[in-house]
């Protein structure tokens, strides 16, 4: 525990990290109040006017030495990763290199992106100098998910930072150590400011977080909770960027590599245990090669299998709560008409979840409707890609999606035609693996992005300045307009904008 802990605190009780695989807990944690958060973000205030005047090039020197400390220790956070959510370490060291290689974009590539830009003026305002500056929010607050509680949050943590704001983290009450970690990482640096602050507890430290003061909020998490924070939000009008979850799909043409098809869409409902906002839950495949495609996903989840030892390809429900919502969907989905192709209700354990695959569900039903966020997949059959277009888009989220063909030009057509905010061709979640690209959602999956440019953008608001140059022909800001001035404006919109005499 490394947590700065001020003088004057409201701190009277403390939680335990407990690991998923068995229950047995890890390590204790402060529950936060509102004065402690609130001092958290004091000192985070404090350390942003050091981060900011490092400059564009001193915060990029200074957030590759921290991606370094974190490469260096990446062994151990994968181990805090895996012991907090229950997943194999090797997963959580995959979700450790992709959060390091998007800390790694933002660092390199913010001052390019955020740098001045000198704009146009146009011939009525010919004699100011224009620019446009991004200039940081000042304090972030991050409230981020236990399902990958490093790779998501530092998507916004990396950007924010790498726009010159300060941190304030607040980690789910799941997996409190990965964020302690990061705040220890940064604090072995040796940097003058702790820009980087974390805050535990339960939801009402997310609450007072959200109340503190801070800047802008990043939120990940559930479309119920994003709704009040919004509210909460309102009160002062503090910005957000919410990343919702999603209800994503794959759908599967006639021409498409079927194996392929299979074994990424089994990775896309199984890995993880199917605790991932942009994994498949959804498959549409075309008729004529429904039976082939169901025939090769089996096979690719032949002998997959939980737990919490070698060999086994996923860990449990990191959520005890969740197993009971797995349940309901499996139970509703087969009162819809829908036939187990693999598994079933007896797949459904205290803490584990066998794979399930359900074949022909009515898309009225729950698991194709909520989100189930479990190792379960939907297998429907469409007649052809605009009906599985249409199916795809008939939901209240739209987060990613995936689209296996042939035809890389079809299926970039239909990407098009897809209301999310991501979607990959032949692949299933490469968006997220690329620094470049933005990633967020529509609908119940939110609003605002992280990562790439945009992400660099969500974190800074813009400053429009003018310079005079050299002093106007016509003089138009003044109270005592010449009326010859005014015959020019005249003039002006009758042969520039008006088309000449009419």
């Amino acid at each position: 525990m490394t947590t700065a802990t001020p003088e004057n605190t409201d701190v009277k009780t403390t939680f335990a990290s407990l690991d998923p695989r068995d229950g047995s807990v890890i390590a204790e944690y402060p529950q936060h109040g509102p004065q402690e958060v609130g001092a958290a973000v004091g000192r985070a205030r404090q350390a942003q006017k050091w981060w900011w005047n490092q400059g564009p090039r001193g915060r990029k020197r200074w957030l590759l030495e921290f991606k370094k400390a974190l490469a260096a220790r990446s062994e151990e956070l994968a181990s805090v990763i895996a012991r907090e959510t229950g997943k194999p370490h090797d997963d959580a060291l995959l979700e450790v290199l992709l959060a390091i290689e998007h800390l790694d974009w933002a660092a390199k590539n913010a001052p390019k992106v955020l740098e001045r830009e000198k704009v146009g003026t146009g011939v009525l305002m010919s004699n100011q100098k224009a620019y446009v500056d991004r200039i940081p929010f000042g304090v972030v607050g991050v409230i981020g998910p236990w399902n990958y509680p490093v790779y998501t949050p530092m998507g916004s943590i990396s950007h924010a930072l790498a726009a010159g704001n300060a941190v304030v983290f607040k980690p789910s009450e799941m997996t409190p150590g990965a964020g302690e970690f990061l705040a220890d990482t940064w604090r072995s640096l040796g940097a003058s400011g702790q820009i980087i602050e974390v805050v535990t507890g339960y939801g009402d430290t997310g609450a007072a977080l959200v109340e503190s003061g801070v800047d802008k909020v990043a939120f990940t998490g559930s479309p119920r909770t994003a709704r009040k924070i919004m509210e909460s939000c309102s009160k002062n009008l503090t910005p957000l960027v919410i990343e919702g979850g999603g209800k994503d799909a794959m759908i599967v043409l006639d021409d498409a590599d079927l194996k392929a098809a299979a074994q990424a869409a089994a990775f896309g409902a199984f890995g993880n245990a199917g605790q991932t906002c942009v994994g498949i839950e959804r498959v549409y495949v075309v008729e004529k090669v429904a039976d082939a495609f169901i025939d090769e996903l089996l096979r690719a989840i032949d002998g997959v299998r939980p737990g919490a030892g070698e060999g086994c390809h996923y860990g449990p429900m990191t959520l005890p709560g969740q197993v009971d919502i797995i349940r309901r969907h499996i139970d509703d989905a087969l009162a819809h008409g829908g036939v187990a192709l693999r598994g079933g209700p007896d797949s459904v354990g205290e803490r584990y979840v066998e794979p399930v695959v359900i074949s022909g569900v009515d898309e009225h039903a729950a698991a194709m409707r909520e989100e189930t966020f479990g190792p379960v997949i939907v297998i429907n059959r469409v007649a052809d890609e605009d009906d599985a277009v249409a199916r795809t888009n008939d939901s209240t989220y739209g987060l990613g999606g995936s689209i296996y063909t042939g035809d890389t030009r079809r299926g970039e057509e239909i990407a098009s035609r897809l209301v999310s905010g991501a979607v990959s061709v032949n692949g299933i979640i490469a968006f997220g693996g690329v620094g470049s690209l933005p990633l967020g959602g529509v609908r119940d999956s939110g609003f605002g992005r992280i990562h790439g440019a945009d992400g660099l953008r969500e974190f800074t608001r813009p400053r429009a300045v003018t310079v005079e140059r050299f002093k106007a022909p016509l003089d138009l800001m003044n109270l005592k307009r010449d009326p010859k001035a005014m015959k020019t404006v005249r003039q002006v919109i009758r042969y520039m904008h008006g088309g000449g005499k009419r």
